[in-house]
């Protein structure tokens, strides 16, 4: 679901997702590394919804997964899929293994994805890719591997996906650059338009346009994405979703809860640690 923003080789035994009535609950793990991050297990269950920034790339390795971009929309299946950043879908699975890629499109990676399927809406991955990158991934977890060797197996996917890109992505404005990395060392601590744009030697006006045009989302929404994912973090390290709020820079509880559910369509405490 999310990219962590601020730290690298992070794991944690939840991964979760929910229909508002059922009590269906998936388990797996969740691998952060920056700008990018993977939730990796059984999957169950339908989420609300929702959009993120990040592009979310899913594999099943084994079964399959289903999609829809219209509430009144018939669900697609899928064996591996991307759903381009800011795209409204919904999510099913039926208690099969998956893998899910969030890579924020900003990133490297993110702007050859971008240039391979598209700025938007969802696509299927071609079946050679799908079971290609697949492979790995399921090795790693039948193998019970650590977060270093599990993230080089996403790694791998990425760069393998990445690979058939249109033509070469050129690189993030260096501008914006050195705004991102000022919100990233400081996305615990409160963030203003005004800091950023500073931090990319631009006025506001110039800025908050360069910005949109270079993410394809606004700064503050890019913000959230960012502090979402701090609070998974926190949450993943033993905190409770209030003391996550506060360290994530969340007004308090309830707004992280509505910025969960409008991101990733489930309520974040669906996110469950093991026992």
């Amino acid at each position: 679901m999310t990219g962590l923003p601020v730290s690298t080789d992070t794991s944690a035994d939840v991964f979760a997702a929910r229909q508002p009535a059922s009590t269906n609950v998936s388990s797996g793990r969740i691998y952060f590394w920056q700008t990018a991050s993977m939730w990796i297990g059984v999957g169950r269950g339908r989420t609300q919804w929702h959009q993120h920034h990040a592009h979310q790339l899913t594999l099943a390795l084994e079964g399959e997964h289903r999609l829809r971009t219209q509430v009144d929309g018939s669900w697609e299946v899928y064996r591996g899929s991307i759903v381009l950043s800011h795209s409204p879908h919904q999510f099913e699975v039926d208690g099969t293994r998956v893998a899910i890629l969030f890579v924020e499109p900003e990133s490297n990676a993110g702007r050859s994805l971008t240039r391979r399927f598209g700025p938007q809406g969802i696509c299927p991955l071609p079946d050679d890719d799908t079971l290609a990158a697949a492979r790995p991934l399921r090795s790693a977890l039948d193998e019970r591997a650590d977060a270093k060797l599990m993230i080089a197996a996403a790694s791998q996917v990425l760069a393998l996906l990445c690979s058939d890109a249109v033509e070469p992505t050129a690189g993030l404005d260096p501008r914006l650059a050195r705004a991102i990395d000022y919100v990233r060392r400081n996305i615990r601590n409160p963030i203003s338009l005004a800091q950023a744009a500073a931090a990319a030697t631009l006025s506001e006006s110039r800025f908050r346009h360069l910005f949109v045009a270079e993410t394809g989302c606004s700064f503050r929404a890019y913000l959230l994405w960012l502090r979402i994912n701090v609070a998974i973090e926190s949450v993943m390290a033993g905190a409770s979703w209030t003391e996550a709020a506060h360290d994530a820079g969340f007004s308090d509880s309830a707004h992280l809860t509505r910025t969960h559910k409008r991101m990733f369509g489930v309520e974040p405490t669906s996110l469950r640690a093991p026992t």
